[in-house]
């Protein structure tokens, strides 16, 4: 299944609260004058308008990054993207992570991107090529054992499937135990969907497992209209950063300070 586009939700809650976390920790990691490998298994377009007429049939950006943008500190690296990104693209220009990571990464780091979509593979490449991006077009849980380890070791993955294709759930503690082998220095963040009907709930069970230092960050939401299923945003993150537990206890505090 290749429906999937993200262009329809960019901007949500679930996108604040995964690039907060993302944008912190690229900032943590560009900190030490080390190179790294960033790689992203699921990569979308990698950037969004949000005028345009996907982002206006949801109204997600508009409950999103629209009123919660403010809920950050403005020396937040997440904010400070999005400032930069707006002035080279427009007030209206979204980042998805993969332009968040470019945005971030230096001369000497390394990005890869996956992306099966065709059309969000060719955006993806007119987006992100211009950064130095190596872009495939293939499955990303395929990649990321592919990918691993990169060169240079040091650095991070992103795993952030739609899931459209429900086997994923089942799928990824597998292919997450896998990259973890191959890659033991590695950070690898995990995103999901915190729906009403809880499709997670075995697949954390599995990963806590396999994984019992790992950070897992929750937030809570309302779902966006009648409907619709996701009640919240997670992230599960094995070797997280020095300091990304109090990032994520910061953001959940927010959260639960403005869903009200």
């Amino acid at each position: 299944m290749l429906s999937y586009q993200h262009a329809y939700h960019a901007g949500n809650l679930a996108d604040v609260h995964k690039h907060a976390l993302l944008a912190w920790a690229l900032a943590y990691l560009t900190a030490k004058d080390k190179p790294l490998s960033y790689i992203e298994t699921h990569a979308g377009r990698g950037l969004y308008d949000l005028s345009g007429a996907e982002a206006d049939k949801t109204g997600e950006a508009a409950a999103g990054i629209a009123r919660a943008e403010g809920w950050l500190p403005a020396e937040h690296p997440y904010r400070r993207i999005l400032a930069q990104v707006r002035a080279i693209h427009g007030a209206q220009s979204y980042p998805g992570s993969p332009l968040i990571a470019a945005t971030s990464l230096r001369a000497g780091d390394v990005m890869h991107l996956c992306e099966l979509h065709p059309a969000e593979f060719r955006a993806l490449e007119a987006n992100l090529t211009p950064w130095g991006a190596h872009i495939a077009q293939v499955d990303g849980l395929e990649a990321a054992m592919a990918l691993t380890p990169p060169t240079p070791r040091r650095g991070m993955m992103l795993i952030d499937p739609s899931y459209e294709v429900k086997a994923d759930y089942d799928r990824l503690p597998s292919i997450i135990a896998k990259v973890m082998k191959r890659w033991n220095v590695g950070i690898v963040a995990l995103w999901y969907p915190i729906l009403l009907d809880v499709p997670h709930v075995q697949m954390l069970a599995a990963l806590t497992r396999d994984f019992p230092e790992a950070l897992r960050s929750e937030v809570r939401f309302p779902p966006i209209r009648e409907g619709h299923r996701m009640a919240g945003s997670g992230m599960f993150i094995v070797n997280p950063p020095y300091g990304m537990d109090e990032e994520a206890a910061r953001l959940l505090a927010i959260f639960d300070t403005y869903r009200r």
